[in-house]
């Protein structure tokens, strides 16, 4: 190699360097559609005495190989591009380095852990987001949750060991940490944002929730103020337990179930929102990936720092399925000027205060984002 060229690595290195040590979450788009790697940084306490430095969520892996719902004359779908991420194992390898990446000079101590990935996060039970082949190649140790058909189908199988169910975040019950249960750490917790009547979840989200600056929990927390959790740690309510989350929704997911989110105690800060532009029909009646419209109306609540785009892929698809989507592209430009051509979107109500310090963003296939 030559200088100029080793001294562009070196340089690359240090930029990468300099990004990991401000503990700041990481996501990974594994594929060109609906599978991530978020990375969130453990509490300092946490890491103090060598333990690694980020906790790993997987969420909805399809990395190689076809999907198929019901039938393969029914619905058969392809990656029209290769998974930059084709394996669990790559999965883990990226981990490893993002982990060695925080010290390049440091001891390497992947080869004494059994798997980086520290949870699974299944949103539906179809195989584009439930796909067998892949999950079946993940630590059985690791454990997964999962919506109630996808549980039930992943517990078929008899591969892990465990499988929760992903509770609901509701106006009655809109406290963050309530769905910190073990295995989960007392600073984080997964939950479902969930449309009324839709008894499917198909238009649903799922909300990783984390307070990396949370102490460790003791007896001393305990106070007149406080209320026990269903993991038995006494918190207070206050300033401090107020949190950020990254909320995860591939076929969308309609603005009033996402009102819980803006309304929650202590306070939820939305970091990310994970929601697909395309507007995708099968037929004429029914709705499938709700699109860029949909998302400017949840947008308006939650008020993300970081909008980006998920499960748009174009995949190569065959059987009966195929024929009759319909699939439109809705951009955010495209979203906001419909509503200032029907009277919507009114400046000087606030709405472009709305987007001032918001970025939407696609991540393409195998790049990564540091979520400040």
């Amino acid at each position: 190699m030559d200088l100029p060229s080793a001294q562009l690595q070196q340089e690359l290195r240090d930029a990468i360097t300099r990004e990991l040590q401000t503990r700041r979450p990481l996501l990974h788009h594994l594929n060109a559609d609906s599978s991530w790697l978020l990375q969130i940084p453990r509490p300092l306490a946490a890491t103090k005495r060598g333990g690694r430095v980020y906790y790993n969520i997987l969420l909805d892996p399809w990395l190689a190989g076809g999907q198929s719902d019901i039938a393969s004359w029914f619905s058969q779908q392809w990656h029209a591009t290769e998974s930059a991420t084709p394996s669990v194992a790559a999965v883990e390898e990226l981990a490893r380095e993002t982990e060695k990446g925080r010290e390049p000079n440091g001891p390497d101590t992947g080869s004494e852990i059994q798997t980086f990935v520290d949870a699974v996060v299944v949103s539906h039970e179809f195989t584009d987001h439930c796909h067998r082949e892949t999950l079946t190649t993940v630590d059985p140790d690791v454990p997964v949750f999962a919506t109630q058909k996808a549980a039930d189908l992943i517990r078929s199988w008899n591969h892990f060991r465990q499988v929760s169910l992903i509770p609901p975040f509701t106006k009655e019950d809109a406290d963050w940490r309530s769905a910190a249960l073990p295995p989960l750490p007392e600073w984080l917790s997964i939950s479902r944002l969930q449309e009324p009547g839709d008894a499917l979840y198909y238009h649903s989200a799922v909300m990783i929730a984390f307070n990396t600056a949370l102490p460790q929990p003791t007896q001393d927390h305990a106070s007149s103020s406080a209320r026990t959790m269903p993991n038995g740690w006494s918190a207070p309510i206050d300033g401090a337990d107020a949190a950020e989350c990254v909320i995860y929704t591939p076929h969308g997911i309609r603005a009033e179930a996402v009102e819980p989110v803006a309304e929650a105690s202590p306070s939820l800060s939305t970091l990310a929102f994970l929601h697909g532009l395309h507007d995708i029909t099968l037929g004429k009646a029914q709705q499938l990936n709700l699109g860029g419209k949909n998302g400017l109306q949840c947008q308006r609540i939650l008020r993300a720092k970081y909008w980006v785009g998920t499960h748009d892929e174009v995949k190569k698809g065959y059987g009966l399925v195929s024929w009759f989507l319909k699939r439109k592209i809705i951009s955010v430009e495209h979203a906001i000027k419909e509503e200032q051509n029907n009277g919507l979107y009114r400046p000087e109500k606030g709405d472009e205060a709305l987007w001032k310090d918001v970025s939407f963003t696609e991540v393409p296939n195998g790049e990564s984002r540091v979520l400040r």
